[in-house]
């Protein structure tokens, strides 16, 4: 995790993921939906420099995002 991804984490109730370069923003939101359990208002997708896809996923208000990366182990 680096410190942009920190910071966007508890600042900006967002989730940033590596993602197939194939996976539209429909099936990024379906897929964080349904493993783990939240709900998603939006996502937004680049392709970095390496040529990954990063998908950055803001969660509903309801959702802490801070509390899915505990979840998952990534804090």
């Amino acid at each position: 995790m680096t410190e942009v991804t920190s910071r966007l984490l508890e600042s900006e109730n967002k989730l940033v993921f590596v993602v197939n370069k194939n996976a539209t923003k429909r099936d990024i939101k379906t897929a964080v939906e349904q493993l783990y359990d939240v709900v998603v208002d939006k996502v937004n997708s680049t392709i970095t420099a390496e040529g990954k896809k990063k998908a950055f996923v803001r969660l509903h208000q309801d959702y802490k995002a801070v509390d899915t990366a505990i979840k998952l182990g990534i804090l």
